[in-house]
């Protein structure tokens, strides 16, 4: 095992979510470095963001998704933690100067999870109901398909946001699939979308673990977890991403999987009310994911209207 401080720091969020998403990739590294199991040896290091902090308002209003990664980040580069886990969704498109990801982990169900008191599904919600979701992407492709409906911002946790649907707050809110099962909630599901009607945001059910840039020893740490096919992925969806300059101000879907040696994306790009939709695909071998998910932003780009609000 490469020399590494002792104890190994990893930073994190406080949210259920993202300390189990942490302790599941500690868990990974003790069985790849059993030496590490010793008493001591690693710790897990909670660190409150500004995204955390937060909640009345979207994320596009206060600055971005990278408000749940920039203490993160600085707490890195200040050597106070080692590496950091995020919800690669959660990362912004062009990381700070200084830091890099290191590994990706085998990718979960990236699908969106639909949540309801009283509706057994998200095509039986009555006209007009009330759905809570903070995501211009997730409110994009639900008016898409159902422009009746109302669409209020609700931020926070997911036991937050099951309480306010439990309240009556609102009739209905989505959540991530595998963000439930990591907390031991999927039975709250009351349905799982097919990505037909919801495709995930780029990076979803990803986990990515970032280090300083240069930090060899961090790097052969998580060469064990690192996962090839799930990273490609993961890079023609950023690359895309990148395209588009995409933020928090534009409704933007993909999703890329793997079959044998090739890859295939599909990208969405919508208007907020859901009343302009722009999807395309594109498909090419395994080791030109950066390329192809490049080609595809470039291609959604050139047939996007002024309606996009594209920069």
């Amino acid at each position: 095992m490469p020399s590494l401080p002792s104890p190994l720091r990893i930073g994190t969020r406080g949210s259920p979510m993202a300390l189990s998403q942490t302790e599941q990739v500690r868990d990974r590294l003790l069985a790849a470095h059993p030496e590490l199991a010793a008493p001591g040896m690693v710790e897990i290091v909670t660190i409150r963001t500004t995204g955390d902090r937060v909640q009345d308002r979207r994320l596009a209003e206060i600055g971005g998704k990278g408000l749940f990664s920039k203490e993160i980040d600085e707490a890195l580069l200040d050597r106070r933690v080692d590496l950091a886990v995020h919800s690669l969704k959660d990362l912004e498109t062009w990381l700070p100067s200084g830091v890099e990801i290191a590994c990706i982990l085998p990718r979960d169900d990236p699908r969106d999870a639909f949540l309801s008191r009283t509706a057994p599904s998200f095509a039986a919600l009555p006209q007009g109901a009330v759905v809570g979701t903070a995501s211009l992407r997730r409110q994009a492709q639900l008016l898409r398909r159902r422009p009746d409906l109302k669409v209020v911002p609700i931020r926070g946790n997911a036991n937050t946001r099951i309480r306010k649907l439990e309240t009556g707050e609102v009739d209905a809110t989505l959540l991530v699939l595998c963000g439930l099962q990591r907390i031991g909630l999927t039975d709250r599901a009351t349905e799982i979308l097919p990505c037909e009607i919801m495709l995930p945001a780029v990076g979803q059910g990803v986990l990515a673990v970032e280090c300083r840039a240069g930090d060899e020893s961090v790097r052969q740490l998580l060469a064990p977890l690192h996962d090839p096919l799930s990273a490609a992925c993961a890079a023609a969806e950023r690359a895309m991403l990148a395209v588009l300059d995409g933020s928090c101000h534009t409704p933007i879907a993909a999703l890329a999987e793997i079959s044998g040696d090739r890859l295939a994306i599909e990208g969405r790009l919508l208007t907020a009310d859901g009343s302009s939709e722009i999807r395309l695909r594109r498909a090419g071998g395994i080791a030109e994911a950066d390329a192809i998910g490049s080609a595809l932003g470039e291609d959604l780009r050139r047939d996007a209207g002024p309606e996009f609000g594209l920069a």
